[in-house]
């Protein structure tokens, strides 16, 4: 049996959850479905947001905020953040903007979470 802590609402719900695939993970502890689908993915596969900075050239700073659309697979943060250090976007950026498409081959695109103008 696993002991999680349920992160998908403010209730932080303990979970026991057993079993390793997903048609016989049996999950108990939850205050509600969200526990069951977070649990499963928690085990089958999970994914975790990134959230970083990348260089940014004409700017009033050298470097702007991003983070992932979406969670991308845990074995992938350590190469998305190595692919954020290797970027460099250019001034204006808005918040939404895309400052890397499809990071690391996830599907995920990064995106700007600062507006920043030129110089």
């Amino acid at each position: 049996m696993k002991e999680l802590i349920c992160i998908s609402c403010p209730m932080g719900c303990h979970l026991q959850v057993e079993g390793e695939s997903v048609e016989n993970i049996v999950v108990s502890g939850n205050g509600c479905v969200r526990g069951i689908i977070y649990a499963k993915n928690e085990i089958t596969a999970p994914k975790r947001m990134v959230c970083g900075t990348v260089k940014i050239n004409g700017a009033t700073q050298p470097v702007v905020s991003v983070k992932t659309k979406e969670p991308i697979p845990k074995e992938k943060i350590f190469d998305c953040l190595a692919e954020l250090n290797n970027t460099t976007i250019e001034a204006p950026v808005s918040v939404g903007d895309v400052a890397i498409v499809n990071v690391c081959n996830t599907g995920v695109d990064v995106v700007v979470t600062k507006g920043l103008s030129k110089r």
